[in-house]
Formats: structure tokens, C-alpha cells, sequence
């Protein structure tokens, strides 16, 4: 199996889950009881944390809290920093942050998403115009666009914006950039969400990256842990594999960054260009690539791949039943363009043998479909 939908999840680490199944065997203890081994699981979740914050560059100005995914980081960021007000955003967000902003929108708040360049980063001159013509109180900008890889200068964001307002409370959907592109999180960032499983870590863990000033309330409530702000008994195992995966990453993140680049690159070259149309612009992601394959259903691309046991994604999991990506079409995408798009998104895992064999496939059975054949 060829598998290059690695940003919808990837394969969680054999030496991290080793490493920490010690948490999921003998030190299985509920780290909020009182006895010695609650409190020594307690103690490890504190240093999950620090390991977390060290690896994104955070000072002492930052804590991390633990949640059981990237949505519900974005969720309690967003409904939970502030309480009414102007909301903005952009229109190429993951669903997690999009479809929270529509409800903030159906409960009364002002709520504005900015336009897309073309490809899929935010119109950064809209989004500044607005702030400084509107008094706004929250602005959520994602940092890798999931569907198409366009990396946004968060941290250029988070200055400008604080200049204008310093009161705004910024928010970053840090889901693929953590552990993919180097990167130290900057003070202007008041929030900022990742999630395990996009590292080669378990599902059912995410943290949000929060300034220790910045006030929140709980967005699950119960039993008080994560000092009152996110309730339910913390996922030890999964928190220390997440810890483990966030080190070796960032121990090789730079050598991983330029293997992948070669990997994408090498897949571009090998690419019919009489077929497809590449979406993803140079200043990407080198881990995701979304190209379209005019004429042709990119759905059905998808299913024919499987026959030679290669499997790549048409968009975001997270609105895979829509016909099409909303985000590619607010890139500016016609009809036929959205509709064969495909996303491949890589791994250190994936060998340059795999991206020759799959582009190949790709590009014979484009041809096929569109009725093309080529000698």
C-alpha cells in the first residue's frame, strides 16, 4: 500500500507507542487521583506539556492544555476567549474553525470571512483593511492550509493585527504545521491548536497552545482538570505518545522538511501538465499537494488509484461529502477545475520509488478517463 493521504492522519510511530505503552500497561493510573501513582501520571502529563511547548518555541508566557482533538482546540478557542463581538476569519479555514464562525454568526455575532488568494492563503491586505475599518475582538487565521498547503505568515499576522488592535485575542489552526514546518510560535499569537494524529501520534488527543493572560472559560465541564478549563480524565497513553512523537520530530523537523520537499518536487516534475492543474503555489507546504485533473471526477481518480493500492484524498476528510472543496473554490476555481481535484499529502515515510510509481499511475489513469492515450 502507497499511502499519501497523510494530512487527513498518518500512521502513529511504533517506537513512540512502544516507548509509552508502560502508560497503557502497568502505569495505568487516573492522573487526577490523590495516591502516589495518580500524582506520578500527574507529573508526566507536566512534562508532556513542557516537552510540547519547548518543541514550538514557547516561553514561559505560554501553558498548554490538553484536548481530545485539533476541532475541539479550535472550538474552545473560539467560543471560549471571548464571550460576544466581531469574529473574522477566512474563507479557507478547516471546518472545525468555519463551521464554528457560521454558528457564532447564527447566534447573533458579527461575523466576517475574508477572500482567498489563489492559492488558498488569506488576501492579507483584506483582512488588515478590515480590521482597521471595523473594531473587531477576535480573528482566527489557519497556518498550513489543509486542502492546498499555503502557509500563512502567522506571525507577521499576529504583529500587524496587534498594531492595529492590541486588544484582539488571535488565533491560530496550527493543525498542519506543528511538527511539519519549522516554525517558533510567536508572543503576538494568543491561541494556537494542534493535534497528535497529524504527527504520527493517536487520535483522540489535540492541544491548545494558549498565553497564560489570555482568559478562557471551559468548553467541557466536570471534574476540573486541566486547572478547571478542560474537563475529563486525561488520555495518559495517548499524551505521552503525543509528547514522544512532538520530540522526534523536532528532533529531524528541518532534514524532514528538505526530504519531503524533495519528494513533492519529484512528484510535480513527473506530473502531466496536459492533464492537471497544480493548485498548491510554491510558498506550500512541502506535505501537501492539491492538483486538478480537468474533465475528469476527482472522486473517481481516487477510487481508480486503489486498484494499484495507492490511496490519496480529494480534499479535506472533514467535508469529504460535499460534491466539492469549498476552499478551492473561493481560490477562484471554475466548475471543472473543483471537480477533479485531488489532494496528496506526504510522509517521511514515503519512499521516492512510491511517488514515481504513484504519479505514474496518476497521470495513466487521468489519461484513460479523459480518453487520452499516449505512447
Amino acid at each position: 500500500m502507497i499511502y499519501l493521504d497523510n494530512a487527513a492522519t498518518t500512521k502513529p510511530d511504533e517506537s513512540c507507542l512502544e516507548k509509552a505503552s508502560i502508560f497503557n500497561v502497568d502505569n495505568f493510573y487516573n492522573p487526577s487521583a490523590l495516591y502516589r501513582e495518580g500524582l506520578n501520571n500527574a507529573s508526566e502529563i507536566k512534562k508532556a506539556k513542557k516537552t510540547i511547548l519547548k518543541c514550538i518555541g514557547a516561553t514561559q508566557e505560554f501553558e498548554c492544555l490538553f484536548t481530545s482533538c485539533g476541532s475541539e482546540s479550535d472550538n474552545q478557542a473560539i467560543f471560549c476567549a471571548v464571550k460576544r463581538g466581531v469574529y473574522v476569519t477566512d474563507k479557507g479555514e478547516h471546518s472545525a474553525v468555519y463551521k464554528s464562525f457560521l454558528e457564532l454568526k447564527n447566534r447573533g455575532n458579527t461575523v466576517e470571512f475574508i477572500d482567498l488568494n489563489s492559492d488558498g492563503s488569506v488576501n492579507i491586505d483584506k483582512l488588515f483593511d478590515y480590521v482597521k475599518n471595523n473594531r473587531v475582538d477576535f480573528v482566527s487565521i489557519i497556518h498550513v492550509n489543509n486542502e492546498t498547503g499555503a502557509i500563512n505568515d502567522v506571525n507577521f499576522i499576529a504583529k500587524t493585527l496587534k498594531s492595529i488592535n492590541p486588544k484582539i485575542v488571535f488565533h491560530v489552526d496550527g493543525v498542519q504545521a506543528y511538527g511539519k514546518i519549522p516554525y517558533v510560535l510567536s508572543r503576538d499569537i494568543d491561541l494556537y491548536s494542534i493535534s497528535a494524529h497529524k504527527i504520527n501520534a493517536l487520535k483522540g488527543v489535540g492541544a491548545l497552545i494558549k498565553k497564560k493572560k489570555v482568559s478562557i472559560a471551559p468548553l467541557i465541564f466536570g471534574g476540573g482538570q486541566e486547572n478547571g478549563l478542560r474537563s475529563g480524565t486525561e488520555n495518559i497513553f495517548g499524551i505521552k505518545v503525543f509528547e514522544y512523537a512532538s520530540a522526534k520530530h523536532y528532533d529531524n523537523i528541518l532534514e524532514s522538511y528538505n526530504y519531503v520537499l524533495g519528494l513533492k518536487n519529484r512528484f510535480i516534475e513527473l506530473l502531466d501538465r496536459d492533464v492537471f492543474t497544480i493548485i498548491s503555489s510554491d510558498n506550500s507546504s512541502p506535505y501537501i499537494l492539491s492538483v486538478s485533473a480537468k474533465g475528469v471526477r476527482g472522486e473517481v481518480l481516487m477510487h481508480s488509484l486503489e486498484e494499484y493500492k495507492i490511496i490519496v484524498g480529494n480534499g479535506s476528510a472533514c467535508s469529504s461529502k460535499n460534491p466539492f472543496s469549498r476552499v478551492v473554490e473561493a481560490c477562484g476555481y471554475d466548475k471543472k477545475i473543483l471537480d477533479g481535484v485531488v489532494r496528496i499529502s506526504f510522509s517521511i515515510e514515503n519512499t521516492l520509488e512510491e511517488v514515481e510509481f504513484a504519479v505514474d499511475k496518476l497521470n495513466c489513469t487521468a489519461r484513460k478517463l479523459k480518453g487520452i492515450m499516449r505512447v
